[in-house]
């Protein structure tokens, strides 16, 4: 067993789950509610289709339709039995010990009747040097692992679970072992100066150097700047593209090295490649972070096994700015390498994301790929025209968002694939959703007294760095600063405030989104409305990402004066029409507004979806911090001027 299980869509009547094993697995289910026969069911392949994507490596996605439904608010342990090949059984007891917690006998999970109580974050770079916010969730749920009632509805990850753009050279190599040890399949490479996968990973530009992999020529400009280039952006971010994952192999060995530390056990001997002395001390700099997220990933996998998963891409998921402009799409499509870079990530994200939030809209896609591995049986290469069809079905594919119709409702956006395109200054920024796609979900919104948007890209940010987005932008550097924003683009922003104003979509909305690498939380209030809906914008990143601090540091400052809720500059941006209250963090030093920590997210809803409290648990053992709502502000300042009194 390589990778899992995870727990994904749990509903009382279907149970999915992902996992992934060396060959074809013969598994049943064990189901043994707390009050209540246990269950077993076989999983044969009405409840489970495996993908084989190597000579020793087979996705088992399992989708269990019961015909008697599981209990909700209570706990259920659970197991997966494997059949050996003496006819003997194995739990995960014994396959996967790291994923129990300490005295248990197998893992558990609850179906929660409300989705009231929901952790979330984004934004998990291996290489950064912070600790990983999964581990801290993991920690947390230890606390509850028997109290049902207190336990989280489910883990929404909000984008950028892997960085196939920006990859540190201990990973790539252990991403290289893993397919020569698990055979991942082989595919050829056209338009690159390699002619195939081999050829890319015995190449000495493989590492560090991968900006040389597309052939000399002018029209290549743009190509290598947007995959390999590894642009410097001062303001925001670093892209570190030098290693930017190329194909199929290399991504879906990525997934299984990011969510298990079972891969990990395999390539421990695996040698370092031959470096340039450049580059000797930034992969001594990297391998001493990775050995942190080594260290952590038994319980990151623990929390996955233990909590209902759903999850959503951004960019870094496939490739940096992914989509940003319809001049980005017209370069990167039209040539065959670089479409086939994203390809290969959609691909993944499919098998390995996607899939496992809405299972049923993606079986045309998985007969493709079944077809598509096929091809490489024998040689152990997959079939070129097939992957390419492949890569324009899911380049086209339009169901990549998903509803969960608890309660409150959960709208999960895809803010990737169906843009606002600016057709007369396609250099411009994108709109984040275009007029269709929100069309569908003012319809998704209709009668409902509350709901939860996940949005990867926050709705309401702060606001001068939405400023700088917009100024960089005029001068044509929208790639340099990340300048994404749902602000950025008059039409989509306004449908947007036009849906919150509709007379029939819900009074309450919660907005989680990720992204920008800093947390945070605002109120908001839509002006000129026959009713006033209230927003809440939380942000929770990154789970293990930071922003550079003394930037934010400025930047907050900055944007406290110039935009405050009583700033007359609102006026002059789509904020004129907003109220907008921020939350304070309670461990905040003078005047901070936002919060700079890598760790998870949590809120917990009140019974009309309104936020009860909003939770930043931080990934580096400090206490967690609560963002402070207007009205507790008072009440929370008095209760710190209280004197202690010593008993």
């Amino acid at each position: 067993m390589l990778a899992g299980p995870i727990l994904r869509r749990l509903q009382p009547d279907r149970l999915v789950l992902w996992l992934v094993g060396s060959a074809p697995l013969t598994l049943s289910l064990v189901l043994a509610p707390e009050a209540g026969p246990s269950r077993r069911v076989r999983l044969d392949e009405r409840h489970c289709r495996v993908i084989r994507v190597g000579r020793h490596a087979c996705l088992h996605l399992i989708d269990l339709a019961l015909p008697e439904p599981l209990p909700q608010d209570t706990l259920i342990d659970y197991d997966l039995l494997l059949t050996l090949d003496d006819g003997s059984e194995a739990g995960i007891a014994q396959w996967a010990p790291h994923l129990l917690h300490a005295g248990a006998a197998r893992p558990n999970m609850v179906l929660r009747s409300r989705s009231d109580n929901i952790l979330y974050g984004s934004c998990r770079k291996p290489h950064h040097p912070a600790p990983d916010g999964l581990a801290r969730a993991d920690a947390l749920l230890a606390g509850q692992l028997g109290r049902a009632e207190e336990r989280p509805a489910l883990l929404m990850l909000c984008g950028d679970q892997v960085y196939a753009d920006d990859v540190a050279g201990p990973m790539l190599a252990a991403v290289h072992a893993l397919i020569r040890i698990l055979g991942l399949y082989d595919e050829c490479l056209e338009g690159a100066v390699v002619a195939d996968s081999q050829a890319l990973y015995r190449h000495p530009a493989s590492y560090y150097r991968r900006v040389e992999l597309l052939p000399s020529a002018r029209s290549n400009d743009a190509l290598r700047e947007r995959f390999f280039g590894g642009a410097e952006k001062p303001i925001f971010t670093t892209a570190n593209a030098h290693n930017h994952l190329v194909t199929l192999a290399e991504v879906m060995a990525m997934y299984l090295l990011a969510w298990s530390p079972t891969p990990w056990d395999l390539v421990a001997d695996a040698p370092a490649p031959a470096l340039a002395p450049r580059h000797e001390a930034r992969w001594r700099r990297e391998a001493k972070a990775m050995a942190g997220f080594r260290r952590d990933l038994p319980q990151a996998a623990r929390l996955l096994a233990h909590v209902q998963t759903l999850m959503i891409f951004d960019d870094h998921d496939i490739t940096d700015d992914w989509n940003l402009s319809a001049k980005w799409e017209a370069t990167a499509y039209g040539h065959p390498f670089a479409r086939r870079i994203v390809g290969n990530a959609l691909i993944a994200y499919m098998l390995c994301q996607a899939w496992g939030n809405r299972p049923e809209v993606f079986d045309q896609a998985l007969d493709e790929m079944d077809r598509l591995a096929s091809t490489a049986a024998d040689g152990g290469r997959l079939d070129a025209p097939a992957q390419d069809a492949l890569v324009k079905r899911l380049l086209s594919f339009r169901h990549w968002d998903f509803v969960l119709r608890t309660q409150p409702t959960i709208i999960v956006l895809d803010t990737r694939t169906r843009r606002w395109r600016n057709r007369r200054r396609p250099g411009h920024p994108s709109g984040l959703m275009d007029w269709e796609s929100l069309t569908e979900l003012q319809h998704e919104l209709l009668d409902e007294t509350a709901a939860v948007i996940v949005s990867a890209t926050p709705m309401f940010g702060v606001k001068l760095i939405e400023v700088v987005q917009r100024l960089a932008t005029f001068v044509g550097l929208a790639l340099t600063v990340d300048a994404e924003n749902w602000m950025a683009h008059r039409g989509a922003a306004s449908s947007m405030l036009n849906i919150f104003r509709h007379s029939r979509t819900p009074g309450n909305y919660v907005v989680l989104s990720g992204d920008v690498h800093y947390s945070f939380a605002y109120d908001v209030d839509v002006r000129e409305s026959e009713r006033v809906p209230h927003i809440w914008q939380i942000t929770s990143s990154g789970i293990k990402n930071e922003f550079p601090r003394r930037l934010l540091d400025w930047l907050d400052r900055l944007n406290r004066w110039l935009y405050s809720p009583r700033s007359p500059l609102n006026w002059f941006t789509q904020r004129r029409d907003l109220a907008i209250t921020p939350r304070l963090p309670d461990q905040r030093r003078q005047g901070e507004r936002v919060w700079n920590g890598a760790g998870i997210g949590q809120v917990w809803l009140d019974a009309q979806g309104r936020p009860a409290c909003i939770m930043q648990h931080n990934a580096d053992g400090r206490p967690s911090t609560r963002f402070i709502a207007p009205e507790q502000k008072a009440r929370f300042a008095a209760a710190a001027e209280r004197p202690v009194v010593k008993r």
